[in-house]
């Protein structure tokens, strides 16, 4: 462990196998750090199995909405994972969010892909403050400084 331990919501994209396994693997590892991470994608069931279980659409919505919300507002740290073509829809706005509540930001960023000469779009860049990490030893390096 280093530093002190925090609440740590992670953002970021979560709708293939692989962007839930990669979640997963990068909570376990902020664990190994003595970090508490909230992921998303476990605060209620996936979308389709609330349409399955005969919710409606907008009550799913409400619902996965209102539990993210509620896991952000118990934190005090988040991470934004920004690997991907683009950052994901629903991250930036949690972004936006954590940033109107001066929540400690950062970001991991394994991905090389940039929109802008080799930088990320100004209103992710901006409010990180330069706090992007490419690895796991560099996010806990970042996390343990703030």
């Amino acid at each position: 462990m280093t530093g002190l331990s925090r609440r740590v919501y992670i953002a970021g994209p979560l709708f293939s196998a692989a962007e839930r396994q990669f979640n997963h693997e990068l909570a376990a590892f902020l664990r190994s750090e003595g970090h508490e991470p909230f992921l998303p994608q476990d605060s209620c069931l996936p979308f389709e199995e609330l349409l399955a279980s005969g919710m409606g659409v907008q009550d799913a919505l409400r619902l996965v909405f209102e539990k993210d919300m509620e896991m952000l507002d118990a934190c005090d740290l988040f991470l934004f994972v920004l690997d991907g073509r683009v950052p994901d829809e629903g991250a930036c706005f949690e972004m936006g969010y954590a940033y109107a509540k001066g929540m400690d930001m950062v970001a991991l960023k394994t991905d090389a892909r940039s929109s802008v000469a080799g930088e990320d779009n100004a209103m992710i860049s901006v409010p990180l403050r330069g706090r992007t990490a490419k690895d796991l030893p560099s996010l806990a390096e970042l996390i343990s400084s703030l």
